[in-house]
């Protein structure tokens, strides 16, 4: 299995490119940042995580510029957006920003995508939360459009435009891959509709993962499409919780990392990596 490290990069934690270099160092596969542009602090909407919401999802950097940063100073490692608000971003915009840092990345990006949890949010990006998905299929799918054709159109009900020029394209052909986060319902057929892999939070799993996992690739199978790599988002850090996900199949553990200084941070990193490494040993 391959494994990854996600933090919300902010103006207090470790920086993001001492971040990634370490994480490359000690042989980690990917690196992802989250994002919020912004908390609306009426603060209505319930955090899912529970009833104090930790401020780094105020504080957080806008991930395609710590990412940027990141792989300017790195060579081999991924770089995901986990998660990337589509529904609060304009997709021409947007995809030219995946598709420059695919470009200046050498085709190191994973292009992790949802619909987001804080409607106050959304709305402030004249989204309305009850049409998100169908705003975030769109949107993904003008993307799409954009970087895989040299006139790319696209006619829908939230994107509407005629046939544009944009460079560069991604260097991943035909585009980067996109992660489709989250578990609730209908989120596989999001997946199996524009997605290439699967990402829930592991701490939220509604089923048995192997159970979901045969529940998508039946959709999928369905619909004329093969087995949909699974990367779990949020992976605990025990050897027997890994274990059991590289039995179910799953392709990638991410880790997640508390936005803590530079001390805190490379030490927990470093017991993520004997954890990874207790597996590896166990499985030799």
């Amino acid at each position: 299995m391959k494994y990854g490290v996600v933090m919300f990069p902010t103006d207090y934690s470790i920086d993001p490119v001492t971040l990634g270099k370490a994480c490359e160092d000690r042989g980690f596969d990917s690196i992802w940042f989250p994002e919020h542009t912004h908390i609306p602090a009426s603060r209505k909407t319930p955090w899912p995580g529970g009833p104090d919401l930790p401020k780094e999802y105020w504080h957080t950097l806008d991930p395609f510029v710590g990412l940027s940063a990141v792989a300017a100073a790195t060579e081999r490692i991924k770089l995901g957006t986990g998660i990337c608000l589509v529904v609060e971003r304009d997709p021409i915009t947007l995809a030219k920003e995946v598709a420059s840092l695919d470009f200046i990345s050498d085709g190191r990006v994973l292009f992790g995508v949802g619909g987001g949890w804080n409607r106050e949010e959304m709305e402030n990006h004249g989204t309305d939360p009850k049409r998100r998905w169908k705003v975030m299929r769109e949107r993904i799918e003008a993307m799409k459009q954009i970087w895989t054709e040299d006139e790319g159109e696209y006619h829908g009900e939230f994107v509407d435009f005629d046939p544009i020029w944009s460079w560069p394209k991604p260097v991943q052909k035909p585009h980067p891959p996109v992660y489709v986060g989250g578990d609730a319902e209908g989120t596989f057929k999001r997946v199996v509709s524009y997605g290439d892999v699967w990402m829930p939070i592991g701490l939220r799993l509604r089923a048995s993962i192997q159970d979901s996992m045969t529940e998508l690739n039946n959709m999928a199978a369905e619909a004329g499409r093969g087995p949909i790599p699974v990367t779990i988002y949020g992976i605990a850090p025990n050897a027997g919780v890994i274990n059991n996900f590289i039995e179910a199949g799953v392709e990638e553990g991410i880790f997640w990392l508390p936005s803590v200084g530079e001390d805190e941070a490379l030490k927990t990193i470093d017991g993520y990596a004997q954890v990874i490494e207790t597996v590896a040993t166990a499985g030799a």
